[in-house]
């Protein structure tokens, strides 16, 4: 049995993203219950060098939707790294959610081949599509979405393994 690239990302993309979400909803509960300006949230890090919690969940948006526009041969949508209170984090994520779940499987199904180009740090890599899915997307994906769990989770606020695995 062979596995399609659609499956291969974007149910495990979307899922990722709801659960992520339904984590901001527990972590906005937890500042209100505490008293802890939601800013302090967002802005937390694990570490002075690594971007804030606000920064890993765009970057985590940023690498799902340009996964599945690159996959399906489309326009990747743009958005402004502006956000600043869960409610706008919220946003971000149903919209790259609603993005990615509105490509339809035979767009990404077939890309495994597909060449992706990308410019990482002034270098251009080129990947196949199978390449550029399992060995830069994926890893980075989930890199950003558990940086984002451990900073909440770091932060007192009462999550655990179920919350970020959610119902796979």
């Amino acid at each position: 049995m062979t596995i399609s690239m659609y499956t291969a990302s974007t149910p495990r993309l979307a899922n990722t993203l709801k659960n992520i979400s339904a984590i901001l909803t527990k972590a906005e509960a937890h500042a209100e219950a505490r008293k802890i300006d939601p800013a302090v949230l967002i802005g937390a890090r694990l570490y002075p060098d690594m971007f804030p919690l606000s920064r890993q969940i765009q970057i985590a948006c940023d690498s799902a939707k340009g996964a599945i526009a690159r996959l399906a041969g489309v326009d990747i949508p743009k958005h402004e790294d502006t956000e600043k209170t869960f409610a706008e984090l919220q946003q971000r994520i149903a919209l790259v959610v609603a993005f990615i779940e509105s490509v339809p499987p035979q767009q990404i199904d077939g890309s495994e081949d597909r060449k992706i180009t990308l410019t990482l740090r002034g270098q251009e890599t080129v990947f196949t599509g199978l390449q550029y899915l399992t060995g830069f997307v994926l890893p980075n994906f989930y890199f950003h979405t558990v940086t984002a769990y451990d900073i909440l989770r770091h932060n007192g606020v009462e999550i655990g393994k179920r919350d970020f695995l959610g119902n796979p």
